[in-house]
């Protein structure tokens, strides 16, 4: 939290404030996944739509889908409708959605494969999304943060290597111990489109950024440096280098312990923690050094009731003395009741 804040001020929109090193007394809130499938006004866009990916390039349709959980709930921030995987297709591999059962790619495991497709990302594919910001940003209320993001470099290559998500993303780890420098080289073109990406989003119009590394976990303690930190980092200093006032997001999810090593490596100015990590552990090891997002169990925010009651007072209790944006600890589950959302609300906001 060393880093200057820059302009930032009273009127400056909360979630920045504490990014930015801020106690508020009330906490900053947004939920991953909050423009998605449990609110209706999303379903009767996304039939309008025809498909997932219609509706990440539709310009008009994803702004009003960025935009439907600010108008509801009046959350904090606000996040970008994409998905990670446009990085990948901008690199001209082939994507696809199978209905129910999430993204397909044609897989790059083989020198041949990768020879396939692009070094450098075809920007003008990503177009529309950079027209979605400008939209969003005509539109979002002046305090009302708005985040735009990438996928870490590590879980967009186990979806490139492996052409869908699998349980333990297993072939990107058996790709990296048996030709690491193929493995390299998949990195290096997603950390140099990366940059230019999300350097572009921050041009658009978003504030900060979200660095997604979802599948952080399922790396062990000596692989975690080579293919998570390292190529965060080389992102954070790609977009530091052209928006230093910008602030970096980084969600290694499922790294538990190694998270104080993420963020002295990568430099990220707030870190988004899991559901299961040890509140202590994170009081003490991680927010002395960045503040923190997180970490209500998705799970419970379903279930409702005093239990959720519960648990937000006591996630507040542990963070809320030091910097702190409060959200899931991973996406909001489709069948979410909203009067569940709105009883958490009342409850951080007091």
């Amino acid at each position: 939290m060393d880093r200057p804040a820059g302009s930032v001020t009273t009127e400056t929109p909360a979630i920045l404030r504490a990014l930015s090193g801020e106690v508020l007394s009330k906490p900053p809130i947004w939920l991953m996944r909050q423009a998605g499938r449990f609110l209706p006004e999303y379903r009767e866009v996304r039939a309008r739509a025809g498909s997932f990916l219609s509706l990440c390039y539709n310009p008009e349709l994803a702004a009003e889908v960025t935009l439907q959980p600010i108008r509801r709930f009046g959350f904090d921030a606000a996040i970008l409708f994409s998905d990670i995987l446009v990085v990948p297709q901008a690199l001209g591999q082939k994507l696809w959605f199978a209905e129910g059962e999430g993204p397909r790619l044609e897989p790059v495991d083989t020198q041949e494969r990768l020879a396939a497709i692009d070094e450098l990302a075809d920007d003008g594919k990503l177009t529309p999304i950079i027209e979605t910001v400008q939209r969003v940003r005509g539109t979002l209320p002046r305090q009302t943060g708005f985040i735009g993001f990438c996928g870490a470099p590590w879980t967009v290559a186990t979806y490139m290597v492996a052409g869908r998500g699998t349980p333990d993303q297993g072939p990107a780890r058996a790709l990296f111990a048996r030709n690491p420098a193929l493995f390299q080289e998949i990195i290096d073109r997603i950390v140099a489109a990366s940059i230019t990406y999300l350097n572009t989003q921050i041009a658009a119009g978003v504030d900060a950024v979200q660095i997604f590394d979802s599948w952080a976990g399922v790396l062990a303690p000596e692989d975690f440096q080579r293919w998570c930190i390292a190529p965060t980092k080389r992102i954070v200093d790609g977009v530091r280098a052209v928006n230093p006032q910008v602030r970096i997001i980084g969600f290694p999810r499922g790294a538990g312990r190694l998270i104080p090593d993420y963020v002295r490596g990568t430099g990220v100015d707030a870190v988004g923690l899991e559901s299961a990590i040890d509140r202590d552990f994170v009081r003490d090891e991680i927010q002395s050094l960045v503040p923190v997002q997180g970490h209500l169990d998705p799970q419970i925010l379903r279930a409702g009731g005093p239990e959720l009651e519960r648990e937000t007072e006591a996630i507040l209790a542990a963070f809320g003395s030091a910097p702190f944006v409060f959200n899931l600890g991973h996406g909001i589950l489709p069948d979410t009741p909203i009067s569940h959302v709105e009883r958490l609300l009342k409850a951080v906001r007091g």
